[in-house]
């Protein structure tokens, strides 16, 4: 049991607070730097109260940075991979809890130890299968010899592709694996009571039925819970973007496009940095992941920590 008492409570307080000061400052200084102009912004010593641009500047930061495709292309690309974390995070949980079959808490711990490795490590191979989707296929065509027979048999030559480069599909399929969600719904799912289980199947449900009908509208609060993590997560994806889009016109991403903002990158006459345009940019950026924070705040806190279904 937590003892409350005056000083605790004042240090716990102190403690949220100095936690809030570290994560507002930057946003401030943000925001600050996109209100100035070019001189201002690099002049010493930093300003720390806004100034009158702020319109102006993100007028031309949208401009420069060709956002309105960009922004069009992340939105579908978060959408997707939200849709596709919850849709198999929770058919994977469900097999998992309710199917009683030879192995299954091995394949939920393989499951689990894959949060160990993130795409930052397992990136080459995910690359190499995304350029060529196909190619599990082929090598087991060609190992067991069904290749050979194929062009034995009718002189055709079997060679599967499917390349994933430059599109959707190429940004979203190799991102909706989740352990993350996996680990949430069995939890959520291993509270359902047997009673619950037994009286669906006297009523004649069958598991998909049971599914549709039954777990999903109890895990409301956990899709909703879901659904903000991975819509923050895939919002901000920078370096899975960065080498499967070439055509940025087409399928470039807002964060990738963020880069050439950057003062090394974007100069004026003289060389000056153009931080007050990268700042700028980098607010439109924050605003959609931050009013899906705010929106989903309630089913969010909901989701985690609510113990009665």
């Amino acid at each position: 049991m937590i003892e409350r008492t005056p000083i605790l409570n004042l240090a716990t307080h102190a403690i949220l607070v100095f936690g809030l000061i570290l994560i507002l400052v930057p946003i401030w200084l943000a925001f600050v730097g996109a209100t100035l102009t070019l001189q201002e912004v690099n002049s010493a010593p930093i300003e720390l109260w806004p100034g009158d641009q702020l319109w102006a500047n993100l007028k031309e930061a949208w401009a420069l940075s060709d956002f309105g495709q960009k922004f069009l292309n992340t939105l579908i690309v978060a959408t997707g991979v939200v849709v596709g974390k919850i849709t198999l995070a929770c058919i994977t949980a469900f097999a998992l809890v309710f199917f009683n079959f030879r192995g299954r808490m091995l394949i939920f711990w393989m499951i689990f130890i894959t949060l160990m490795l993130p795409l930052e490590v397992r990136i080459v191979p995910t690359y190499a299968v995304a350029a060529n989707a196909l190619t599990p296929f082929q090598t087991i065509m060609d190992w067991t010899g069904i290749s050979w027979l194929i062009n034995a048999v009718s002189g055709i030559e079997v060679s599967l592709e499917w390349n994933l480069l430059n599109s959707y599909t190429g940004l979203i399929l190799p991102l909706v694996a989740t352990a993350t969600g996996t680990f949430l719904y069995r939890q959520f799912f291993l509270t359902i009571p047997d009673e619950l289980v037994e009286a669906a199947r006297m009523d004649g449900a069958g598991p998909l039925r049971f599914l549709w009908d039954v777990l999903i509208p109890l895990s409301k609060t956990n899709i909703a819970a879901l659904a903000t993590i991975m819509f923050v997560y895939a919002w901000n994806q920078y370096l899975w973007p960065l080498l499967v889009v070439t055509d940025r016109a087409n399928y470039g991403m807002v964060v990738v496009q963020l880069s050439d903002l950057v003062p090394d990158q974007l100069t004026t006459g003289g060389g000056t940095p153009t931080w007050h345009l990268a700042m700028a940019a980098t607010l439109v950026v924050m605003l959609p992941p931050i009013a899906i924070v705010i929106l989903m705040q309630r089913w969010f806190v909901r989701g985690l920590i609510n113990t009665d279904k």
